[in-house]
């Protein structure tokens, strides 16, 4: 949230969206930062979560939309969002009473364009346990959006949103690790989650690299389901 705001936004409450958009890059899950220019009495450029005040003819979920697009440079085309909560303390924008809905966002490293991943000076990707000492109250933003991701991926299928279309029961056992930031029992997990009935498998393998082919899989639905996965 870039935006100066009017006198009149000193007197009353103006509401505005923040998207924390995560993605699985590297075997590390990222988040999507941008360089924020804060008022003038603070020294320097911080850093924070794309977001900015809703016009008045948009929603909250089209606004959080346009400010991916336009202040994270992200096409919202791959992008699966939710709303995660509404951060509302008095003292949270030092310029006035603003409000803020924040968007729950993730998506498929490998659905980024060569564009979208790459990293300036004003947008990048970065490790969540480095996306600290952010702006505003995002620090309490990430860790509620952290709560939320981990908690959703022990009973729903969520993070199919973080797999590409097609992936090795090793890349998406790994995927949990780094989303729920613990490691797994292998034998255990693949085995529950064949039980499942949420995976297909498809009739070819991932080959080349050092290790033998390995059987590739999907998920059976984009709709994402409510079941106790971990």
């Amino acid at each position: 949230m870039t935006q100066p705001l009017a006198p009149e936004h000193l007197r009353f409450a103006v509401l505005a969206t923040d998207v924390l958009l995560f993605t699985v890059r590297d075997g590390q899950l990222c988040v999507r930062l941008i360089a924020v220019h804060r008022p003038p009495d603070f020294p320097a450029p911080s850093k924070g979560f794309p977001g900015g005040l809703i016009h008045p003819d948009e929603t909250g979920r089209d606004s959080a939309l346009r400010h991916l697009h336009a202040k994270a440079h992200i096409d919202p085309a791959h992008v699966h969002m939710e709303q995660l909560f509404t951060f509302s303390k008095i003292d949270r924008d030092p310029r006035g009473r603003v409000v803020a809905m924040a968007y729950l966002a993730l998506v498929p490293w490998e659905s980024l364009s060569d564009e979208e991943r790459f990293d300036t000076e004003h947008t990048w990707w970065s490790p969540v346990s480095r996306a600290t000492k952010l702006a505003y109250d995002h620090n309490e933003m990430r860790e509620v959006a952290l709560e939320r991701l981990r908690s959703r991926a022990h009973y729903t299928t969520l993070i199919s949103k973080l797999m590409p279309k097609e992936f090795t029961l090793t890349e998406l056992e790994n995927a949990y690790e780094v989303v729920i930031g613990k490691d797994l029992d292998k034998r255990n997990f693949r085995k529950k989650i064949l039980k499942l009935n949420i995976l297909k498998a498809l009739a070819k393998k991932r080959t080349g690299g050092k290790f033998r082919p390995a059987e590739l899989y999907k998920f059976v639905s984009s709709t994402i389901k409510e079941i106790e996965v971990l």
